[in-house]
């Protein structure tokens, strides 16, 4: 809208979107409630005028409000599709940032197991962070091919998370716009838990024809924010716990070693930490952690906050008469040290 001034093109903007949600006719009182640019209808009565003269605007019959003509709908969805190439490159540049912090990320968790592992001489679990209760930031749909978009959803501490979606029948690029905007218009600011029935069913009626669309997408946003069956697992020292002769022989080392192996269960176990609402430490003593593979040990767990909504767990294992100290000590040093790792990463 570049050959319109800025107040023409915000009153021309705020023609068009009340005309889009009203279907009535737009008067300049409508529109001096509409828009900040705090100006009198007067003044608001001539810019329309103008946008009339440009062929921007109509008065159907002897309405005095204005409709927008087919070269302001052009316009505008110019300036959409304008501002999408902007929004795609932006979230192009994030999408390289969380390849490069995922990468990091990876490599400070597997450290960090590590590090535990050696400074206790137990066996070490580290789960990479989770972004359960988030808020949402931005969602965006791409199209994949005729039939599967992209849904791209960036969360609080600008992580981003991804799902495929199956169409029913193709959606032509404007289309996909248009969803874009009325997904992010009603979505961004919320968690998963207050996308309640009624705001879904708000969202297919004005979806119209693509309200079957909605649905599929909300089920996507839910999927990437809360699935745990891909949660990263980090290990170290499985085979430390094994020096100690309670828990050396045959069976109970098989049993221990196939515990760790069972990324599901050292899974459900950092659920457990996270979902406790803790952030101290806590110690499970033999069956307290419901691994039946380590109903011989003991496990000691803590979480850690790197903002943003993003948390993790530590856990160390060791034999019912491991060092208490020693490990707590040491699991509140990590917590300390990660979270400020991760706050200094660029």
């Amino acid at each position: 809208m570049s050959q319109l001034d800025e107040r023409k093109v915000k009153i021309l903007q705020a023609v068009i979107r009340n005309y889009l949600e009203t279907g009535e006719p737009v008067g300049s009182r409508t529109i001096s409630k509409y828009t900040d640019l705090n100006l009198s209808s007067a003044t608001i009565r001539n810019e329309m005028a103008d946008l009339e003269e440009l062929g921007y605007i109509v008065s159907p019959h002897t309405s005095a409000g204005r409709i927008p003509t087919d070269m302001a709908y052009r316009l505008y969805v110019d300036s959409l599709m304008e501002e999408k190439v902007e929004r795609d490159r932006e979230m192009e540049a994030l999408k390289g940032l969380l390849i490069e912090t995922e990468g990091k990320m990876d490599k400070l968790l597997k450290n960090v197991a590590k590090v535990l592992a050696t400074n206790t001489n137990y066996a070490s679990i580290v789960s990479a962070p989770q972004i359960k209760g988030t808020r949402i930031k931005f969602l965006q749909l791409s199209r994949i091919s005729d039939d599967q978009l992209l849904v791209v959803v960036m969360v609080e501490g600008n992580v981003i998370k991804n799902n495929i979606i199956t169409l029913g029948q193709p959606l032509d690029e404007e289309s996909i716009l248009k969803l874009n905007i009325m997904l992010n218009t009603y979505l961004n600011g919320l968690t998963v838990e207050e996308i309640n029935l009624g705001m879904i069913a708000g969202l297919k009626a004005k979806a119209g024809g693509h309200s079957d669309i909605i649905a599929n997408v909300i089920d996507a946003v839910a999927q990437v924010i809360s699935a745990d069956e891909d949660m990263e697992i980090y290990t170290s020292g499985a085979t430390n716990i094994l020096k100690y002769p309670e828990l050396a022989d045959k069976e109970k080392a098989g049993e221990l070693l196939s515990t760790f192996e069972e990324k599901q269960s050292l899974a459900r176990l950092a659920t457990e930490t996270l979902s406790s609402g803790e952030t101290g430490i806590q110690v499970y003593i033999g069956e307290e952690s419901q691994l039946n593979g380590m109903k011989d040990c003991s496990v000691v767990t803590a979480t850690y906050d790197l903002g943003g909504g993003m948390r993790g767990s530590v856990a160390i294992v060791g034999p019912k008469r491991m060092d208490y100290e020693k490990v707590m000590d040491t699991l509140k040093g990590m917590q300390t040290e990660l979270e400020r790792a991760y706050n200094k990463k660029e």
